[in-house]
């Protein structure tokens, strides 16, 4: 599941250690359509990574793609 986040992961990465909050957001909310409050959960978990990589924010991608099937 990490590998097909991956690409977006880098780029979401770069935006989040460059500190442009604004970019991140509109990333997240045009290209991967998260709505607003899933992208604050999103930034908010990837900026208390101790080892902040691609494929760490790939899987917090990918954890928050998933529908619950319930």
């Amino acid at each position: 599941m990490a590998s097909t986040w991956t690409c977006q992961a880098r780029c979401l990465k770069e935006m989040i250690d460059a500190n442009n909050e604004t970019q991140a957001h509109m990333y997240l909310e045009q290209l991967l359509l998260f709505p607003v409050d899933i992208q604050d959960k999103i930034i908010e978990d990837i900026s208390h990574l101790s080892h902040c990589n691609s494929d760490a924010v790939a899987d917090i991608l990918g954890n928050y793609s998933i529908m619950d099937l319930r």
